[in-house]
């Protein structure tokens, strides 16, 4: 008998729960019984193993920002290309949805370089040129 409604999600909200309670109780135990020695060694902040230098809060170039969100931008949409490489051989065999899957994925792939030769144009990408 194959549960229904509301039952197959018991055991889901079982593990969450079990999952949670768990969490809990081994981030309490560490607090309770973990050494607490601080030093001026341990309050600093790690930076890979290399001592740090001036402040922390220096304002990094709005051009760090905006070549980080290109970046995911152009890595989502790249991911868009999986699933239709997936279902490719699916479309070459039907004759009617051959032609009409390639060309949507073109243009798709038109719509991406055209974004990318904007932000070429308008050098979102040149590292050496100043910000307006």
């Amino acid at each position: 008998m194959s549960p229904t409604g509301l039952q197959a999600y018991v055991p889901l909200v079982i593990h969450l729960l079990v999952a949670a309670f768990l969490a809990g109780v081994l981030i309490t135990l560490s607090t309770l019984v973990g050494w607490k020695r601080p030093n001026k060694a341990k309050q600093q902040p790690y930076e890979c193993g290399i001592t740090p230098t001036g402040d922390a809060r220096e304002p990094f170039s709005v051009k760090f920002y905006l070549v980080a969100m290109v970046f995911i931008l152009f890595d989502v949409e790249a991911i868009f290309l999986y699933p239709w490489a997936f279902i490719f051989k699916d479309l070459v065999r039907n004759v009617a949805t051959r032609w009409f899957g390639f060309i949507e994925m073109m243009i798709y792939v038109a719509i991406l370089l055209v974004g990318y030769f904007y932000l070429l144009k308008k050098g979102a990408l040149d590292w050496n040129k100043p910000t307006k």
